[in-house]
């Protein structure tokens, strides 16, 4: 018999009934996809690992409060949504002035692919879901205040109706709808101008034929060729490192003092983080005898353009499921 089967037999008071090995059984089927509920929360894949392990722990412990009027999955949602208001309302960062969010991680897609959809595979929903996963959502939710943010991800998000948000919230329905209606205009303000054509990480001709032409460029550190594939109003940004590049030209003038022309031995991998494309930078390191990571740039492409570029370090290239090292004569360029 599975765990769903006693826990249907056994009816409200099975949870209170269960052992510890069958409740985390349990459980842990719905880890993932509260995982990616805390990130869209938290902005931070390892705040959100370590909100999930909270929140499994505080169903354990509270699991004959189950009463049934929720399905097991929705109260799971709540305790998870409680978790992160509570780590925010501890440690509220700001985004930086110029807008970037420091603590911003990326999510590997091999782990997206893990989560199991509860719609069905229509365009619209799958649409959403990447739409809600990538960079550029994730930044402007961090701009949100706590209560805000979790209306909306609830609601627009998830699919919450309004009473049941205003339910996990203790706060009336009218201020559930009030706090949406904020919520979605500071989304306007934050989200690039161009979001509502979004098209988010779609491996189209275009898009793959410039990362390819990206990688090259890169790989050659021609920043010539690498100009001509930005748009003039492109951002880069480096988390946790401070500091915002706003057009073209400034971008350019960044690489150019920080040396970028001067690496030696460079490959990239083409990969996909976020639903979005990107790039695995591996530098030749002699001393290893291998090309070594380096950075990672996940890439916004509209219109044929890049326009925005997000750099991460190469601590985060395990968790992405990237290879540590290249031999001499491995890797693409």
């Amino acid at each position: 018999m599975s765990v769903a089967t006693q826990v249907e037999e056994l009816g409200v008071n099975s949870l209170g009934e269960m052992d510890e090995a069958a409740f985390s059984g349990f459980a842990e089927r719905h880890r993932r996809e509260l995982h990616v509920h805390c990130y869209r929360m938290l902005g931070s894949f390892e705040d959100a690992e370590d909100t999930v392990q909270e929140t499994l722990l505080r169903a354990w412990r509270r699991r004959e409060t189950f009463e049934g009027r929720s399905t097991f999955r929705a109260w799971l949602y709540r305790i998870a949504t409680n978790a992160c208001l509570d780590l925010l309302a501890k440690r509220r960062p700001k985004p930086a002035s110029g807008g970037e969010v420091l603590w911003l991680q990326p999510y590997p897609d091999r782990l997206l692919d893990e989560l199991v959809a509860d719609v069905d595979d229509e365009p619209e929903a799958v649409s959403l879901a990447r739409e809600t996963i990538e960079l550029a959502y994730l930044v402007a939710v961090q701009h949100l205040a706590p209560r805000p943010r979790a209306v909306l991800i609830l609601r627009d998000v998830l699919g919450w109706p309004a009473k049941d948000v205003a339910d996990l919230l203790g706060d009336s329905v009218n201020s559930v709808n009030s706090a949406l209606q904020r919520a979605r205009a500071g989304m306007r303000e934050h989200l690039p101008a161009e979001r509502q054509d979004w098209t988010g990480g779609e491996e189209d001709t275009e898009t793959r034929d410039l990362v390819r032409r990206f990688t090259e460029a890169s790989v050659a550190t021609d920043i010539d060729a690498l100009t001509t594939l930005l748009r003039d109003d492109v951002r880069c940004s480096m988390p946790p490192t401070p500091g915002l590049s706003v057009g073209r030209d400034d971008v350019v003038r960044g690489w150019v003092e920080d040396g970028f022309q001067q690496l030696a031995g460079l490959r990239g991998i083409p990969t996909t983080v976020n639903r979005q494309p990107a790039v695995a930078f591996y530098l030749w390191r002699e001393s290893e005898g291998a090309h070594l990571p380096l950075t990672i740039d996940v890439l916004r492409v509209t219109g044929g353009a890049i326009t925005e570029i997000v750099t991460f370090h190469a601590d985060q290239f395990p968790r992405l499921g990237l290879l540590e090292r290249l031999p001499a004569d491995g890797g693409a360029a």
